[in-house]
């Protein structure tokens, strides 16, 4: 008997609002793409670089497409828990297939919105509280200014 795992989570932000199409079977399909970040030092040069990764997502649950009409808006910080598909096409008049590689939710996975949305839902979102800048170099001015109640 084969097993495997297909499941993929990532955090990132919404890049624009959701689409929604029908289906000519009568259901609907909602997508929307998430973006997220990463950094690194280049090598040869040393200098840092920002890259940024496009994922798509999918869900035909009805229940789902509802609440992400009302709530996927750009720009919003969102938990992603799906599961990795690939679909298969033709384009007309080409001999080569295409190919897209989708994070599809399905029952059981899941997206969860990790901050509130700008003037919306219960009162603004809250800043974090402002925290006074570090010296250059990161490390504080001297070494009695470390907090004592760290958690671990």
């Amino acid at each position: 008997m084969a097993f495997g795992l297909n499941r993929v989570e990532l955090i990132g932000r919404i890049g624009a609002d959701v689409t929604v199409n029908h289906l000519a079977s009568g259901g609907r399909v909602a997508n929307l793409s998430v973006a997220t970040d990463e950094s690194y030092i280049n090598r040869q040069t040393g200098e840092r670089v920002d890259r940024t990764e496009w994922h798509r997502l999918v869900t035909f649950q009805d229940g789902l497409i509802t609440m992400l009409e009302k709530h996927a808006k750009k720009g919003r910080l969102v938990y992603v828990d799906g599961k990795l598909q690939t679909r298969r096409w033709k384009k007309d008049g080409e001999d080569s297939d295409r190919f897209s590689t989708e994070i599809l939710l399905v029952p059981g996975g899941r997206i969860q919105f990790l901050e509130k949305p700008n003037g919306g839902g219960n009162g603004p979102a809250k800043a974090a509280p402002e925290q006074p800048a570090a010296p250059q170099g990161g490390a504080p001015e001297n070494a009695d200014d470390f907090d004592d109640d760290i958690p671990f």
